[in-house]
Formats: C-alpha cells, structure tokens, sequence
C-alpha cells in the first residue's frame, strides 16, 4: 500500500463501527476516535457506549466524546491529533469549517447512497420506498452543506425485489469500507479525483419518522409494499384494526382489480390478509400484533379472526 497515514475517525453506530475495524486492519494509524456521548439504552435505561466506541477502547485508541465540535477548545482536540485526514461515518454531529480544514487532506464521508441522489439522514430507506433500481455508496470530500461534497469515489449495488433497509444496510456495511480503503490509497498517493456534484439532480432523504409508518391505504399496493420493506427494521410498517397497532413485516402485491374501497378486507386465509389499495391488493403474509412476536396469517387469523372479516376496513 501507499504510505500510512494518520487518522482520525469519527462515527457513531454499528454502520461506523464497520468501517472502523476496515481501518484498523489496513496499515493506516487511526490516531483517534470522536463518537457520540454514551446514551440511555435498555429496559434500565443504563447509559451505553456507541458500537464505535466499544471497538476503539478495544484497541486502546484514544476516544473522544464531545457534545458538539463548536466550541473552540473541542476543536482543539481535533487540532491536537495532527491527523492527515478525519475519516465521518454516521456520527451525528455538524463539523464546522475549522474542523473541516484542520487535517492535512481534510475530511472525507461514507454516504449510504449513490449522490447527489438521496443527501441526508435516512438515504437506504428513501431509495427503497422510492423504488429504486439501485442504491451504493459514496465517499466525498466533506463541505459545510448537507452531504454536497465533491465525489471521490462511488460504488454501486442493485436493490433486489425482497430487500428491505436491513438486507441493504448489510450490502452497504460490506461496500462501505472497501470503497473508504480504496480513497484512502488514492489520497495517499496523491491520484484521488474529485468531481463535484450536480445539484440540479439531488433529492433529499429526510429522517424517518413513526408517524409515515402507518400504512396509507390510498397509495398503491407497489408502494405499500416498498414502504414495507423501507421500514423493516425500523420504525415498522403498521395499520390500526380495533384500535390496535398491527406491525407488518411481509406483503406482497396482488395484481388485480377490486371494485372496493381502500382499507377494505377481500380476503382472509392461511395465504394472507388480502387488502384493497387505490391500486391493486395488497397481501399481508408477517404481522406482529402490539406485545406479540411476529407471526404468520393464519397464526393471527387463529386468535383474532374477527378483525380481518372480508368487508371491514382497517384503519
């Protein structure tokens, strides 16, 4: 490889992590570790550190865990480490001008999608529920917009019909680091190319909310069905049936006309809960009823039959 360089790295969740143990693998120094401040998690609500900083303290890396990088003595650590460059996967925090420009190659991100397609927060997710063909992706140099660096390098993988933002985390987890190495060398050896993005082509991946989870049953039965796998795992796709929140993890699309109106049961069996949408039906195949495990059709159907009587509606 090209010669070594410092570096520092600043990630948050196990996406970061990912690309974290890529680093300490690969003959770079990583000379530091800025992450999130540890959080409340579990049913104890105990404080817990991020995935990125259990790896780091593994591998005695210094770990940095600053609120924000706007005061200037946070900044100063980030001066003190005299890195050549700040790798920022996933971390959370803004890095204002100063940290942009502290290290001597500046800064670089890994995007999860194929830019100046989907900037933002939840870009796996926006591209599935969009339809997309295909996702990746991006390293960029960073600038203070929202993910509008130039490019320095992309990688592309096809979004299959039965992905959902899981299965595409993990191709993108896998993706990720490959193409951060790849930069890393081309930096070091001074080849990089950065070509600057076309903003008259970007959309935008706003932060999911639990609110857009609740299945609309005046879109489609396609875009249901995407919208489905966008939010497995999180927040979860669900519909309201006397007056409980149902998950639904699986469906799929029934191609056919109905003459009914949207939210209307047609069909209940061991082959699903079959719902009318504005534009064919829908196949409810995995639901999860509020404090049950997931189930299949018919288990459901074995102990509540009578919310999925063909002619009712769901909520």
């Amino acid at each position: 490889m090209s010669d070594s360089l410092r570096i520092i790295f600043a990630g948050t969740p196990d996406f970061a992590a990912r690309h974290l143990d890529a680093l300490l693998s690969s003959g770079h120094e990583v000379v530091g570790v800025f992450t999130q401040p540890d959080r409340p998690a579990g049913r104890g609500n105990k404080l817990t550190p991020s995935p990125v900083k259990v790896l780091a303290e593994q591998h005695s890396i210094p770990v940095f865990q600053p609120k924000s990088l706007r005061p200037e003595e946070n900044q100063a650590m980030v001066q003190a480490l005299n890195a050549d460059v700040m790798v920022v996967v996933a971390y959370g925090l803004i890095l204002p001008q100063p940290v942009l420009s502290m290290p001597r190659l500046g800064c670089i991100n890994v995007h999860g999608s194929l830019l100046p397609l989907w900037r933002g927060a939840a870009p796996i997710q926006r591209a599935l529920w969009a339809g997309d063909s295909e996702t990746g992706v991006t390293i960029m140099q960073m600038d203070v917009g929202l993910d509008t660096g130039a490019m320095l390098h992309k990688i592309s993988c096809p979004i299959l019909p039965q992905d959902t933002s899981a299965t595409l985390y993990d191709k993108l987890a896998e993706l990720g680091p490959r193409g951060l190495l790849e930069t890393l060398e081309q930096l070091a050896d001074g080849s990089a190319v950065a070509e600057t993005q076309n903003d008259a082509l970007a959309t935008y991946a706003e932060k999911l909310s639990k609110e857009e989870a609740r299945l609309n049953w005046q879109l489609s039965a396609e875009q249901l069905e995407r919208c489905i796998r966008a939010f497995n795992p999180w927040p979860v796709s669900y519909f309201i049936v006397d007056e409980q929140p149902v998950k639904v993890w699986k469906a799929e699309v029934i191609a056919k006309a109905h003459g009914s109106q949207p939210g209307t049961i047609i069909q209940a069996d061991k082959h699903g809960i079959q719902v009318a949408t504005a534009d064919g039906i829908l196949n409810i195949q995995e639901l999860q009823p509020a404090g049950k495990k997931v189930m299949g059709a018919q288990d459901l159907l074995n102990s509540r039959r009578e919310w999925f009587v063909p002619g009712n509606t769901l909520d």
